[in-house]
């Protein structure tokens, strides 16, 4: 059975949404009319919480299962963050082991595909897409610290 989509829980600065634990992300299922691939425990997060700058994406994967297309991106490079479970993931013809750790970052133009190779366990994962050349800087540039005292009495909780 397909679960609805949760509502996010915004304010001023924010969006806030709990999907579960990923072995409960099977209830959600990705289908678009573009493509005939229904794909079960897979979500994307940026209409969910008005994401500008990428595109996020929770995944799981069964056991010995392909994911059973090629693909590329015409203008965002991609991240995927390997959680839980044991694969094997292809660009062009390069073939490696993912699993729990390992991060891999591909590029626009990279034909990718992977694998769960585990009889057992599922193959999760977070996908981040962003604008290929979109952040030249280093992320320490961006930041920068508020000086305000650190208090968690009469927050308000939503």
């Amino acid at each position: 059975m397909t679960q609805s989509i949760p509502i996010a829980k915004t304010g001023k600065n924010f969006a806030v949404v709990d999907l579960g634990s990923f072995s409960d992300l099977h209830q959600f299922i990705f289908d678009t009319q573009e493509s005939p691939i229904k794909w079960e425990g897979k979500i994307f997060l940026k209409q969910l919480l008005n994401l500008t700058s990428a595109e996020i994406s929770l995944n799981t994967l069964q056991p010995l299962k392909s994911i059973p297309f090629y693909h590329k991106h015409r203008l965002n490079e991609e991240i995927y963050i390997f959680i839980r479970g044991e694969g094997e993931f292809q660009v062009d013809d390069y073939v490696f082991p993912v699993c729990e750790g390992t991060v891999v970052r591909v590029d626009c133009e990279g034909e990718r595909c992977f694998r769960n190779i585990s009889d057992a366990q599922e193959l999760c994962w977070i996908v981040i897409q962003s604008r290929t050349d979109s952040y030249p800087d280093h992320t320490i540039q961006d930041g920068y610290g508020v000086h305000k005292q650190v208090s968690w009495i009469g927050k308000e909780q939503i």
